[in-house]
């Protein structure tokens, strides 16, 4: 069995209007130096950022998700952020910013699997809460 490794991990934000502060979580970035994991996972709910504001340009912010993944996977459409080395490309995927993408805050965790990590995260941070359940 292997051992755990440490891990960092954002929480990527869609801010449809900057100056109200409001936000959605529609991703995480996750990135295990150790063992050369970095991805990012991204699932926006369109309903939630359109009741938040209802005039933002969804292929706009779907194409900016889009970026994320594509320098996390250091892929030729990610530019030339995407050709930086992992630990550069994870501090400036999660360097403070104002704009309609944000990230949290970096955490940090262990894990023994940096893909299930990120699944994890994604169930506790991104993705809705399961309903309650209600008496029978």
């Amino acid at each position: 069995m292997r051992a755990a490794e440490l891990y960092d991990y954002a929480v990527v934000r869609v801010v449809p209007r900057v100056e109200r502060e409001e936000f959605i979580n529609a991703g995480v970035i996750l990135s295990c130096q150790r063992t050369g994991f970095l991805r990012a996972a991204v699932e926006l709910d369109t309903a939630r950022l359109l009741a938040l504001d209802p005039h933002a340009d969804v292929d706009t912010v779907h194409r900016h998700l889009g970026a994320i993944v594509a320098i996390c996977a250091g892929a030729p459409d990610g530019g030339p952020i995407a050709r930086l080395p992992l630990r550069a490309r994870f501090h400036w995927l999660t360097a403070r910013r104002s704009s309609i993408i944000q990230t949290s805050p970096v955490h940090t965790g262990l894990c023994v699997d940096g893909a299930a990590a990120l699944e994890h995260a994604m169930d506790r941070m991104v993705r809705p809460l399961p309903a309650p359940r209600r008496p029978a």
